[in-house]
């Protein structure tokens, strides 16, 4: 089931959510997801597994149109999507409506889920439901809340529902298919989202160099040696994400290390370099760099 709409609907928060745990990173700015984000859940008599998507909406080449290409090519490869709108908008924008268009093209049985209803008036939930109705053939329609779970357990019912019957395809215990390593590198650019502002969250990738866990033992006495790399487009975005006296940096490092500990459980040791790679969201090469290699 691929989670699809455009940027900032909370298609992360409600993997997260379906999950009961943390998977995709989340913040407020959008377009905070790049990759294509396996989440598995696994249930007496069923299993699910959802692949969160970047946002769609519309871009000219670089970096977004790669997001833009790999959310068109997730869709296309799932057996069903979920699309995601949010309640607090009292009309179809036009990237919605985009968004919308690019979803029926792929002709694929969709459940529409009406994110965001804990910041709705309850008298304007059911007009909202009527209207989208209207819009297209909906296999259901499903109003929740992403960040507070309400109605998200009877959506997972509903998704089950409507995925073909069949073995189950990963093991009960597996939760994702995304190695540690790519996960720490989000962890820290979660927090360069989170602490920078103006084009520097847009303009940097976190390339983990050293992944060393040959000090990594079971529990939390273990500990796990990252080395990783900040890439930025300009000397002027190096110097914002390095701060006075590199407080900055120390500040993502420490907030970033505390997360990447919750998810090893062990210690973590993460050293930080930032590193300019002119126009890298721009040019083949500094894709392939940050680790966002062509689709096929």
């Amino acid at each position: 089931m691929a989670i699809v709409g455009r940027p900032n609907v909370g298609k992360s928060t409600l993997l997260n959510r379906l999950l009961g745990q943390k998977l995709a990173i989340v913040s407020p700015k959008p377009q905070t997801t790049r990759s294509r984000i396996l989440g598995v859940v696994t249930r007496p008599g069923s299993q699910v597994a959802l692949l969160d998507t970047p946002g769609l909406h519309s871009a000219r080449g670089g970096l977004n149109a790669r997001m833009v290409q790999q959310a068109l090519q997730t869709l296309e490869q799932a057996d069903a999507a979920l699309f995601l709108i949010e309640a607090g908008s009292p009309g179809i924008d036009t990237a919605t409506r985009r968004a919308l268009e690019q979803v029926k093209a792929a002709n694929k049985r969709t459940l529409l889920v009406i994110n965001k209803i804990d910041a709705l008036p309850r008298a304007q939930l059911l007009p909202l439901i009527d209207r989208w109705r209207r819009e297209h053939e909906w296999t259901e329609v499903y109003p929740v809340s992403a960040l507070t779970g309400e109605n998200v357990e009877g959506l997972l019912d509903a998704v089950a529902r409507h995925l073909p019957e069949g073995p189950p395809l990963f093991p009960e215990d597996q939760w994702t298919d995304v190695p540690e390593r790519d996960l720490s590198s989000e962890l820290v650019r979660e927090q360069i989202l989170h602490q920078t502002e103006q084009e520097v969250p847009y303009s940097a990738a976190v390339v983990v160099e050293e992944f060393d866990e040959s000090e990594r033992a079971v529990g939390p006495r273990g500990l796990t040696r990252i080395s990783a790399t900040v890439l930025v487009e300009r000397d002027s975005q190096k110097a914002i994400l390095i701060g006075r006296g590199g407080a900055r940096l120390k500040q993502i490092g420490t907030k970033a290390r505390e997360q990447i500990e919750k998810l090893l459980g062990c210690k973590v040791f993460l050293q930080l370099h930032v590193k300019v790679e002119k126009d890298w969201t721009q040019t083949s090469r500094g894709l392939r760099r940050a680790g966002y290699p062509e689709e096929r």
